[in-house]
């Protein structure tokens, strides 16, 4: 915002080169060969000059999930566009890009699969011929579902799908790379949330100690899950810089952002809802594909969507029989990422939508059906169907609070007015909940990599007072600094401009799986506390003595050791404990005024925090744009230790939903190549295509963290798809026309309006 941020692009080292790779143009090729022009063969490197680096392997002890070894530079075959094939240096990244063209490849063609239906068809183009097929991983949950069908008055089925998206943070990803003579270390610094997660996978790739690497993330613009993977630009710098003796920087343009490996959020459902007579949820069935792209990303990414659909699919809702399969294809495009919400936007989109046809077809209000099958407060903490542990909430008022926000009453009277303009209004809902903070119970279930633990935080008094912070997980852009500040002050009373919140450095901070999942106020807000109540304990024993009181007659209160004689600040203690240490008690804890500690939740099957989301909508039937007139967020965060920071990521993420919902869209041809290659063909929503959102907060504190505090950083993104598009269809229920498929576009709803008056006749 002043321009102060230290990002990747604003680092300049001695001797430092840029970096450019040589990308396929093609989806699926075996390649030939490789002509380097004879004056550039010293700055040019293939697959064939990595000895000994080994490829990116993102395993899961899932049954039936089949590896996909990522090779860091094409080896042999490429299996989308975008892959990288040589890594091309020079003194500036024009250079670099010149060399790359110079470049000569025989490319053998061969078939491409890029549909995840047609992927899984027998016959199809394999994408790793040794597996046979191109399924990544099946799944299957089914919970007494074949008593459903006799006692259902009424069902739908609905296919629905949402479109491959592209994650567009401010900032692309970025790497330095040095090998530091010194201290024989490698020092990559990387746009990344995850640090520490970076650390292992160069380590396996570069036969490296870990204690050999230090890898350090600067400021970050952003990151949505995106920068949450090992790149394989990470290890190629990592490896060339040690090999050449100089830094190396790579800058991602917005074109391989684009077109190279940003793809998140593609999936399919067929999913058929029973209700009762009375409107009531009874059943759910379901087949859900995702399009996982050509590869895995390291942690782990082909699993993280399809592998969670069969246990979110059920939402919020409390009903008895559940049957759901899921297929993860492979196809011959980027791998899918995790991304801001992950899985759960396309699940709330393929349910909720489904839910309003279904009260469409039993002729009831979408919101009554909702309320009759929502899990009630007072069974709280519930076991839902596909066993996720609600902690705590009031799902029922939510959206009693939505309905009565957005004024439903009024729009249906004023939708029976009709528009002057013509147009047609609609009203939607949509509710989710948001598992966040789960940890080694659940990653160790689901054979995951990397499975978190305790979350630390390292905290320590400075001689004069202040307070330095650090933690394992890396903030780009949720403001961490500034709450974990908030629960250091309200435990040890320190001001919080003497208060330093320090991250995303391996080499000084600890150990953590990194900034994922809506985690940090959860795991690294109670490391936090935890570290401040030792350190408040150590304070309370040292200022006893130096108010010659007995430990037990003392308090910490607003920054001072308080007793009935006296108070003593804590910079006084500090000072004490560092310059006078002839003052101390005799039995100080020698680890004085430094502590490291941990932290888990009581229970760390995570907390869920929800929402209910509203939106009015109107749409222009002759040219299919849509409005948004009003859109209302009724959500429960549990405390909210930071109110404007609540506000600000919901914001955030209702703005990144819309473009889920009307906008982005990621389309390749029947030949794998992207169809958008700048922010002119990928529309993203801007700030006049985002409505005013209005924020109810709900407060019901989970039960199992220190401050009852809920994770909610993914949570605006999740619902907009699913609401905006109810309320299109709400629109256009006169007309007979329904949208099943996001982003909602202006093509598609002409389309829909057309078919529904030839059907009509």
């Amino acid at each position: 915002m002043r321009g102060l941020g230290r990002f990747v692009g604003d680092i300049q080292l001695p001797g430092m080169m840029e970096v450019a790779f040589l990308r396929s143009p093609l989806a699926h090729a075996r390649i030939k060969s490789i002509a380097i022009p004879p004056a550039w063969r010293g700055s040019v490197f293939t697959a064939a000059d990595l000895e000994g680096v080994s490829a990116i392997r993102a395993d899961t002890a899932l049954p039936g999930f089949k590896s996909s070894l990522q090779p860091i530079l094409a080896d042999g075959k490429v299996r989308h566009v975008g892959e990288p094939i040589a890594m091309c240096i020079a003194r500036t990244r024009a250079e670099a890009e010149d060399i790359a063209a110079a470049i000569e490849i025989d490319f053998e063609e061969l078939p491409v699969v890029t549909d995840m239906l047609a992927a899984r068809k027998p016959g199809a183009p394999l994408v790793h011929e040794q597996w046979g097929d191109n399924t990544f991983l099946v799944t299957e949950t089914d919970v007494n579902f074949d008593a459903a069908k006799a006692k259902a008055a009424f069902s739908v089925t609905r296919e629905l799908r949402t479109a491959r998206q592209v994650m567009s943070p401010m900032e692309g990803r970025g790497v330095i790379a040095e090998w530091d003579t010194r201290v024989e270390q490698l020092i990559v610094t990387s746009s990344t949330q995850q640090p520490h997660i970076v650390r292992s996978g160069l380590a396996e790739c570069l036969a490296l100690d870990e204690g050999r690497i230090r890898v350090i993330a600067p400021d970050v613009g952003g990151g949505f899950g995106y920068k949450g993977v090992l790149l394989r630009e990470e290890v190629a710098l990592a490896w060339g810089a040690r090999k050449l003796g100089h830094p190396l920087r790579w800058i991602e343009d917005r074109r391989e952002n684009l077109t190279a490996g940003a793809d998140c959020r593609e999936h399919h459902y067929k999913l058929t809802a029973y209700a009762d007579r009375d409107g009531r949820l009874l059943a759910l069935d379901a087949e859900a594909t995702v399009d996982a792209g050509a590869y895995s990303a390291y942690p782990f990414s082909a699993c993280l969507e399809a592998g969670q659909i069969g246990s979110i699919l059920p939402g919020l809702y409390d009903f008895p029989h559940y049957r759901c399969k899921t297929y993860t294809a492979a196809t011959n495009k980027p791998p899918i990422l995790p991304y801001r919400g992950v899985a759960r936007t396309g699940v709330c989109f393929a349910l909720e939508v489904t839910l309003d046809a279904l009260a469409r077809e039993a002729g009831i209000e979408a919101t009554a059906l909702r309320a009759k099958s929502l899990v009630r407060p007072e069974q709280m903490p519930f076991d839902n169907i596909a066993k996720r542990h609600f902690d705590s909430g009031d799902y029922p008022e939510a959206l009693r609070q939505a309905v009565e926000a957005i004024g439903l009453d009024k729009i249906r009277a004023r939708q029976a007015k009709g528009e002057a303009d013509g147009r047609r209004i609609g009203v939607g809902l949509a509710m989710y909940s948001e598992q966040a903070g789960h940890g080694t119970s659940v990653y160790a279930a689901w054979g995951i990599p990397f499975v978190p633990g305790f979350e630390q935080c390292h905290a320590r008094f400075t001689p004069d007072g202040g307070l330095e912070i650090r933690i394992g997980a890396h903030s780009h852009g949720q403001g961490l600094e500034t709450s974990l500040s908030q629960v250091a002050h309200s435990i040890l009373g320190v001001p919080h401009d003497r208060i330093k919140v320090l991250h995303g450095d391996t080499g000084t901070s600890p150990y953590s799986t990194g900034t994922w999942g809506s985690r940090c106020m959860i795991m690294s807000g109670g490391a936090v506390a935890s570290a401040c109540d030792a350190l408040a304990e150590r304070m309370k024993r040292i200022g006893a003595k130096l108010l010659q009181s007995r430990e037990t007659d003392v308090r910490l209160e607003d920054g001072a050791v308080v007793s009935a004689t006296g108070r003593v600040a804590v910079g006084e203690i500090a000072r004490t404990w560092y310059r006078r240490p002839q003052d101390l008690p005799g039995d100080v804890d020698p680890c004085g005024l430094e502590v490291v500690a941990g932290y888990k939740a009581k229970r760390d099957t995570g907390t869920f925090s929800y929402a209910a989301h509203a939106a009015l909508v109107a749409v222009d039937t002759e040219t299919g744009d849509v409005e948004i007139l009003d859109y209302v967020v009724v959500e429960d965060g549990g405390t909210l230790v930071n109110p404007l920071i609540v506000d600000g990521q919901i914001i955030g993420g209702v703005a990144q939903g819309i473009g889920t919902a009307l906008y982005e869209e990621m389309l390749y041809s029947a030949e794998g190549q992207p169809l958008a290659a700048t922010l002119a063909e990928y529309l993203l929503p801007g700030c006049t295509e985002m409505p005013r959102i209005r924020i109810l907060h709900m407060e019901t504190p989970s039960p199992y963290t220190r401050f009852g505090q809920k994770g909610l950083g993914e949570g605006g993104a999740i619902a907009p798809p699913a609401s905006i598009t109810n309320a299109i269809n709400d629109a256009l229920k006169g007309i007979g026309a329904e949208l099943l498929v996001s982003p909602v576009t202006p093509r598609r709803i002409v389309a829909a309006i057309t078919s529904a008056q030839t059907r009509a006749g």
